[in-house]
């Protein structure tokens, strides 16, 4: 078992200081035994506990007490530049007793609109939080759709636990609105506050109903882990189980900005070129770690700083980045490695506090990133906010009673699976406005997931692009205004594809088996796409993804995790490979509406998005419209 999206680590070797630095005997020797080889890659040397043992979820812990559950959530933290083979601690404590999601996406590439995913269960479109910034998104626009009594800590108080949650919420959560109102359903918090989140040595943090409290001059990623720990303490004390959250920053690039009391929401283009408004640095790591990986550059994989230009819209316009601009690329790469550390020792402290209490049996850990993170691929500066592998594929990793331990999974999760998934190892009933379902955790229920689970991701995203890194060119604008896209991702045993249709109308199609780094756009008007894909011709497959976007760039609850029985009410239809049937195709591609935008729009305007399945979309009886069928 393969997954070839992930490269492997060329010639990891711990620099002298690291060693040193690690001084636990079990992680060096784990360390230097995979030397040279990522998590996946390890599999096939059998490193990897494979299902054959039966494993079955425990009876309730002690007493019949609820399961805790630990929630650690970091910030743009990629899975494609190997972020994971420079942790060991978390390595020993939660992959090697946990399982590994390979193939676990965000659904919306950028901060907020993705935690606020993570909390609701919900896609962008329904959450309607799709920026970081009022007035498409931030906290006010959590707050302006109701959500503050309606997310994931409040129905986790209603199952009976007590809640935490301690770092980053949601961005423009500022010290001038965080009690405008104070975020609901937490029994104790401390939450960063902008303008100050980002700011590694100089971070502000509010505890419950008192108010911010500057720690300049420590480290944020040391503070919180001071606060995390104490709450720990705090929650074992009680009866009820606990959920507790955990949101250091690392390892996102340092942030100095203004705060954002003064955004015209009457023209939110106004000022969005403002450039000075906000600066971004390399992330800042602790004292103690900015030595660490001086070799350490991005994996130099197809898709770094390719001499041919790939994608689509601006993507594709950007030109090779410079010998200079690489250099400094790599230095940004080390400090996200760097910052990352002090996560690491996060970790660690967190399950040796449960261990010490006597809880950590009957306890979750869940631990994943807002969205993944590119530098240099496909020529782009340091930033998020795409649709390629590097920005949606991000790391997940479970732990908990029957979980199995040393695993690699790669069945298709993603970030809406999450809060169905506490929810149910909370013992509470799942919700109808959920777009996705629990994800497998059990031996028993990842075996089945590998034929029964759904096979697509849905992405999408709005507004702007943001570089993070540094200008080497004069004529080098730090944002992209026209990023607004649909897109999504179907894997099934014998196709990889990632299809998505741009608010300028472009379209992309990979097909990543053959592919697996994007750098061949077959819908590019310079491609030669080939005459047929999976054994059909190609422009009937490319009718079935376009139609399978249509359905999940606008649905809602059930819709989302079976968009298939949507265009087919009958049932006969779960899957692309079902749905290239030959009986199907004048359906797909003579009378099926195309996903197209009227216009590019900042947030989700929904007559700017053109044509709407449940309103405009048919389905295969009759060749009625779905709203006939609803």
């Amino acid at each position: 078992m393969r997954y070839t999206g992930v490269a492997a680590l060329a010639g990891l070797l711990l620099p002298q200081a690291q060693a040193g630095y690690y001084n636990d005997l079990h992680t060096q020797k784990t360390l230097v035994a995979n030397h040279g080889k990522s998590y996946v890659d390890q599999i096939a040397d059998g490193g990897y506990t494979d299902l054959t043992a039966e494993w079955e979820r425990p009876a309730p812990g002690p007493n019949g007490k609820k399961p805790n559950i630990i929630f650690i959530l970091t910030d743009d933290q990629d899975l494609h530049m190997n972020s994971l083979d420079y942790i060991p601690l978390i390595r020993k404590h939660l992959i090697e007793k946990g399982t590994l999601y390979t193939r676990h996406y965000c659904t919306t590439a950028i901060c907020c609109p993705a935690r606020v995913s993570l909390l609701t269960g919900r896609l962008a479109h329904n959450t309607n939080v799709t920026d970081v910034n009022p007035p498409h998104g931030g906290y006010p626009k959590f707050i302006k759709q109701g959500l503050n009594n309606d997310y994931l800590p409040v129905w986790l108080q209603q199952a009976g636990y007590d809640t935490y949650y301690t770092g980053k919420l949601f961005n423009a959560h500022t010290v001038e609105n965080y009690n405008k109102p104070y975020p609901a359903g937490w029994n104790q918090s401390d939450f960063l506050l902008d303008p100050y989140t980002y700011m590694y040595l100089n971070a502000t943090y509010q505890r419950n109903r008192e108010p911010p409290k500057s720690y300049k001059g420590q480290h944020t990623v040391d503070v919180l882990a001071e606060k995390a720990l104490g709450f720990i303490d705090i929650a074992a004390k009680n009866e009820r189980p606990f959920f507790l959250g955990i949101a250091p920053v690392a390892p996102h690039s340092n942030v100095q900005s203004k705060l954002l009391d003064d955004i015209d929401e009457s023209d939110p283009w106004k000022d969005i070129d403002d450039e000075d408004e906000t600066l971004f640095s390399p992330p800042i790591p602790a004292e103690r770690h900015k030595h660490l990986f001086p070799d350490a550059k991005v994996p130099r994989n197809p898709n770094f700083n390719p001499d041919v230009p790939s994608g689509a819209n601006w993507v594709r316009k950007l030109p090779k980045l410079s010998d200079e601009n690489v250099e400094f690329n790599d230095h940004f790469y080390r400090q996200r490695l760097r910052a990352l550390q002090s996560v690491d020792e996060l970790v660690e402290g967190v399950v040796e506090r449960l261990e010490e209490l006597g809880i950590l049996d009957n306890t979750y850990i869940i631990y994943t990133t807002d969205n993944g993170y590119h530098i240099s691929q496909h020529r782009l500066q340091p930033g998020k906010e795409c649709g390629f592998e590097e920005d949606i594929n991000v790391p997940l990793i479970i732990r908990g009673p029957g979980v199995p331990q040393n695993y690699v999974s790669e069945v298709i999760t993603a970030h809406v699976d999450i809060a169905p998934t506490i929810l149910n190892l909370a013992g509470a009933p799942s919700r109808a406005d959920f777009d996705g379902e629990r994800i497998p955790l059990s031996a028993r229920e990842l075996e089945e997931a590998k034929d029964k689970r759904h096979e697509h991701v849905t992405v999408e995203f709005w507004g702007i692009a943001a570089f993070e890194g540094k200008r080497f060119r004069e004529d080098e604008s730090r944002l992209q205004l026209n990023n607004t896209y649909k897109a999504l991702r179907i894997i099934g045993k014998d196709y990889n594809f990632y299809y998505s249709v741009w608010c300028n109308n472009e379209h992309e199609l990979y097909d990543l088996k053959t592919d697996p780094y994007q750098m061949n756009n077959l819908l590019h008007e310079d491609a030669t796409p080939p005459p047929t894909l999976l054994g059909v011709e190609f422009d009937k497959v490319v009718a079935r993804l376009d139609s399978l976007l249509f359905v999940l760039k606008s649905c809602k609850g059930q819709t989302c995790i079976k968009p298939w029985q949507a265009l087919h009410p009958a049932g006969n239809v779960e899957n692309l490979k079902d749905a290239l049937h030959p009986r199907f195709d004048v359906f797909y591609q003579k009378q099926q509406k195309r996903v197209k935008y009227e216009r590019c729009e900042l947030g989700y305007i929904v007559d700017a998005e053109g044509p709407q399945f449940e309103r405009d979309g048919l389905v295969y009886r009759h060749g009625v419209r779905w709203s006939e069928w609803v």
